[in-house]
Order: structure tokens, then sequence, then C-alpha cells
């Protein structure tokens, strides 16, 4: 439905840190030729956070008219307030997106039947695919395999993006859940081990810099050529850890404007990457992509 490689799309702002819709073209035909196979919209690494009401459904309505169907549109739709996610699922509908990402609640830390009813009543008020998104670093609440289990019997919920990076967790998942239920890595070093046991794909940042070599090594995972998808591993590791070496999307953005892909600065709390960070990842990028020159 949404293919193997999909992105979180960076959200671009201009000088003034204002959302910066005329560089969403640009960013989005990159993406598209690199690879991706579907674009999630406001969601961590389009610091949502920090987006207002106003500038999310800007911003998908925006995507959504660039794609013109060509791939699907993922809205990032959660919140920790059931009735505000409710609430932007039905706009972001009405704007023609493909489906949602929905995070689990942050902060206020629900148990797993608060976490179930959460989910639940918003994927009530679609008939659009939902993928749910667990992240219990960003969260501080971790949605566990049997409540997973219980939402996958919601026929819209059709996947979740793991960002745990415990494996025994992954595997009771993938193993408890129906086979058409897509579990799709939320870390790009974790992509082949998560395929590997059967998981679907990546919701990447990478991607951003590298889609086409990690479409290679996707498709030598389903071909069955894991030495060819370990090299790839291999060689894409150092550029995987290197944009989370401080918090996500500071160096994914940083690493675009290297490249002229015009993408602005992250906006506060995040706060723009080190002179260190810099010179680190340059050499990252020259080495891993083969570039003779970053900005």
């Amino acid at each position: 439905m949404f293919g193997r490689l999909m992105t979180a799309m960076v959200t671009p702002f201009d000088e003034k840190n204002e959302l910066d819709l005329k560089n969403v073209a640009p960013l989005v035909e990159h993406l598209i030729q690199s690879g991706t196979t579907a674009l999630v919209v406001c969601g961590t690494t389009g610091e949502s956070p920090t987006l207002s009401h106003d500038e999310k459904l800007a911003l998908f309505s925006e995507v959504v008219r660039i794609c013109a169907g060509r791939i699907p549109v993922i809205a990032g739709t959660g919140s920790n307030s059931t009735k505000d996610s409710v609430q932007l699922t039905k706009e972001a509908e009405e704007l023609g997106v493909d489906g949602f990402l929905l995070v689990a609640p942050y902060y206020n830390r629900p148990s797993q039947d608060g976490l179930y009813h959460h989910f639940l009543t918003i994927a009530k008020t679609t008939h659009k695919p939902i993928v749910l998104y667990n992240i219990p670093s960003r969260t501080g609440v971790n949605l566990q395999p049997d409540t997973v289990v219980r939402l996958a019997q919601q026929a819209n919920i059709i996947g979740v993006k793991e960002s745990t990076g415990d494996f025994t967790q992954i595997a009771h998942l993938i193993a408890k859940t129906p086979h058409e239920f897509l579990v799709y890595s939320g870390d790009d070093k974790f992509t082949l081990p998560i395929m590997a046991m059967g998981g679907a794909g990546v919701v990447s940042v990478a991607s951003h810099l590298v889609g086409l070599r990690m479409s290679d090594m996707i498709e030598a995972v389903q071909q069955g050529d894991l030495p060819r998808a370990q090299t790839i591993h291999y060689e894409l590791l150092p550029l995987f850890e290197e944009l989370f070496r401080t918090s996500n999307p500071v160096l994914v953005k940083a690493a675009l404007s290297m490249m002229d892909i015009q993408v602005g600065r992250v906006r506060s709390p995040l706060f723009d990457a080190t002179s260190e960070e810099k010179s680190s990842l340059r050499r990252v990028l020259e080495k891993v992509i083969n570039l003779d020159r970053v900005h």
C-alpha cells in the first residue's frame, strides 16, 4: 500500500523560520526521484511539535497537490490529545491525504488500555489506512505488542512504525500480528534486520540523502540476496549513525543544505548543528555519498 521506503519528510522553513511552501516542491521531487515510495508529512522529522494546526494543514495540502497521486501522502496527525488528533485527522482527510501516522501520546503516559482506546477512537473517524508510531524514547510510553495485536483487529489500522530497537519485542510483534499487518523500522540502521525478521520496510530519514541505495538494499532483501544487502547496509551505517549524533532532524537538515537542497534551519527549542557536528557530518557525507565537495 505504501511501499517499503517511506520518507519522514523534513519541513522546509525560510530565513525567518516560517513555513516555506515554495521549497516543498523541490524537496518532494528530489525524494520521489530518490526512490521514496510514500511521504510521511509532519512526523518527528517534520518537527511536528513546533508546527501550528494551520501550518500542518497547509503543508498537507501542498504535498498532496505536488504528489498528484504519484506516491501516497501520509499525514502525521497524532498528538497527546485524542480530541485534537481526531479533529486534525478529519481535516487532513478532507485535503486528500492517503493515510495517517499516529504517534503514541507523549508526556501524559497513558496505560495500555488508554493507548488502545486513543488509537481506536481516531481510527473510527476515518476509512483511510493508519500506521501506528511507537517511539518510547520521545513519548515516554511503550506501545506493547499485545496492544498492537488488539488494534490490528481494526480494519484500517494496517501497520506500525516501530522505533524501540528492541528486537525481542519486534519479533513478538511480527509473530503475533496478522500476516498482512505491516511492521516498519523507525530507524534506518535497523531496516535490514527488521526486514529479515519479516518486517515491511522503513520510515526513513537517511532516504533524504541515499534513497536510491536504500532502495537497492531493500530490493536485495526481497530477492534473498543477503550478501548484497549486507554490503549496502554496512556502507551506509556510518551515515545512519551520524544523522542521530544529536536530535533529529538537526543533522539531516544540515546535510541537505550541504547538498544545495534548501530546507532551512530547525525551529526552537531545537538548535543548529555545532561546527564540530557539521565537520563530522561533512566527512561522512564525502565518504558515504562519494561527493567531491559538500558546502
